[in-house]
């Protein structure tokens, strides 16, 4: 099974992620961005683009590297990982699905006022980052027009990251068909 946290960046996904593993028994944390880095590393480089997802090859690799990784430990595999286009939501959970992965969509939401003090406020980052603020708008856009509708919407804005990652770990403990 995948447990994926979406939502925009600065929603708290690394920190729930970390908190959600410890909680789940058996899983462990796969942060599909280093896929997106090893990408971003090949010379001369791929065609420019302001996002990795929008290579081709990195919603397959995503789906190939889960799933060899399931393989290999069995579990689950806590993924954060905002991904704000449908297209490529739909590509990588049909690919999973193909693979009799189960997928176990959340979405770590809070208001804008809410996210933008928390990137304002960002000490491993860095406040104010730019490329978090980008997406806040995207973000928006794609809530309301299809993102809650796939997912467990998790209202962190008023949720501690431990509240959180005990809604999550209880909804996929209470959800499990093993």
């Amino acid at each position: 099974m995948i447990v994926w946290l979406n939502g925009t960046h600065g929603a708290g996904k690394t920190t729930t992620s970390a908190l959600v593993q410890q909680l789940i028994p058996d899983s462990r944390v796969f942060n599909a961005e280093k896929v997106g880095e090893t990408l971003m590393d090949i010379a001369p480089g791929l065609p420019t683009t302001d996002n990795f997802q929008h290579w081709p090859p990195w919603r397959p690799l995503v789906v190939e590297t889960a799933r060899r990784v399931l393989d290999y430990t069995g579990g689950i595999l806590v993924m954060p990982m905002t991904v704000l286009v449908e297209q490529y939501w739909r590509e990588i959970c049909s690919g999973l699905t193909q693979h009799a992965i189960e997928v176990r969509h959340f979405v770590l939401h809070a208001d804008q006022d809410t996210l933008r003090a928390r990137i304002a406020g960002d000490t491993v980052i860095g406040p104010d980052s730019p490329f978090r603020l980008q997406y806040l708008e995207p973000y928006a856009e794609a809530a309301r027009t299809w993102l809650h509708a796939e997912a467990e919407v998790v209202d962190t804005t008023h949720l501690t990251p431990v509240q959180a990652a005990q809604q999550i770990a209880e909804a996929v403990k209470g959800g499990r068909h093993d």
